[in-house]
């Protein structure tokens, strides 16, 4: 175990210290103390905890349903968290224990190439590198799995291998393969490509695990073996400009009409909040808009975008229109928590924080319609 692994026992759980039910919830802090949320994934498995009875009858989706307010795990990383309180119930003393880590890759900001190491027949040659041809004189001997194939693809591209980058986070699984977790460019949204991704393999053997999907946290067990990192990096490095133009090369961009709401107005939702907050008065609503609008932007950012900057200057913003009467308190708090959980779903907690600071700070200056306060 290296020096840094010591430093905390989240840490050290990634390489396998600790009880397995205190493992556990210490990965699952650590991930969520890195901005990752996090769902519990079914015992000694991979895949995500099942869902309760209701939520498996026929035709039940995820939209709208209940459970997830509610705090339960259903629609596995669609209820991921970075709640504290919600990850102490489900990794702690408290009901459904669960021994393995999910992170939902979207929300995190995460793109992992999923690097398998399957034996298995080679596929036809137009299979190997999706999009690239490969002529019938090129000898494939030797090529037998996705370690090969991502090793050709950045060889083509005058690139390092993935599987080679010491320089971020990696983590081999138990089947022999191997996860390599890089940081999203800000403002792409990147597609998995499996489940309710829409983008083809990056390669055979070579999968994407971002937005739609969800990848196995480091320290997780199963029966066949443990999710281990390998080397000294713990942190997901960004993700390189070449891998970035073959992911969108192969799909695995979301078009931009889907990734970015408007960034003019906020969403309308919040704006009839801030309307009603104000009884109507356009004023009040007006000098909340840019705000609101800014913290709307950050929804097309998973991670960073000062989301907190923003949502702290719309607080106070809020706050200095309260003090002046033109804004109810509790209205406008609320639909600065709306606003704030459509934004950064899972983080309802540090958005409250950051919204009662930002409206005590506020209320100390009033803010007067068309003036300074």
């Amino acid at each position: 175990m290296t020096a840094e692994l010591r430093v905390s026992r989240s840490e050290q759980s990634l390489s396998g210290g600790s009880s397995a039910g205190g493992r556990m919830l210490a990965t699952a802090e650590w991930c969520a103390r890195k901005g990752w949320p996090v769902h519990p994934l079914a015992a000694g498995r991979k895949t995500p905890a099942g869902n309760c009875e209701a939520c498996r009858a026929p035709g039940h989706t995820h939209e709208g349903c209940p459970c997830l307010p509610e705090g339960r795990w259903c629609h596995g990383f669609r209820a991921a968290t970075l709640d504290p309180a919600r990850i102490e119930r489900w990794w702690g003393t408290g009901e459904g224990r669960a021994p393995g880590v999910g992170v939902a890759c979207g929300p995190a900001g995460l793109v992992v190439i999923d690097i398998d190491a399957h034996v298995q027949p080679l596929p036809d040659r137009a299979r190997l590198l999706p999009g690239i041809a490969i002529a019938e004189g090129i000898d494939l001997t030797g090529l037998a799995d996705g370690f090969h194939t991502i090793g050709v693809l950045a060889a083509l591209r005058g690139a390092q291998s993935p599987a080679a980058d010491t320089g971020t986070l990696r983590v081999r699984t138990p089947s022999g393969g191997l996860h390599v977790w890089y940081r999203a460019h800000t403002g792409h949204r990147w597609q998995s490509s499996t489940g309710s991704g829409s983008g083809r393999a990056l390669a055979w053997q070579v999968d994407i695990r971002a937005h739609g999907g969800y990848i196995v946290a480091p320290g997780t067990r199963t029966p066949d073996g443990t999710y281990t990192p390998v080397g000294t990096a713990r942190e997901p490095a960004l993700l390189p400009d070449w891998l970035a133009a073959e992911l969108e090369r192969t799909g695995h961009l979301a078009p931009a009409r889907e990734r970015a709401p408007s960034a003019a107005v906020p969403p309308p939702r919040a704006r009839q909040a801030v309307a009603a907050a104000g009884g109507g008065r356009r004023g009040a609503a007006k000098a909340l808009d840019k705000v609101l609008a800014d913290v709307a932007a950050c929804a097309a950012v998973p991670q960073g975008a000062a989301f907190s900057e923003k949502l702290n200057r719309a607080a106070y913003t809020a706050g200095g229109l309260v003090a002046a009467g033109h804004l109810a308190r509790e209205e406008a708090e609320r639909a600065l928590a709306e606003l704030a959980a459509d934004v950064r779903p899972g983080q309802d907690r540090r958005c409250e924080s950051i919204i009662r600071s930002g409206l005590s700070a506020g209320e100390r200056r009033p803010l007067a319609l068309g003036g300074r306060p």
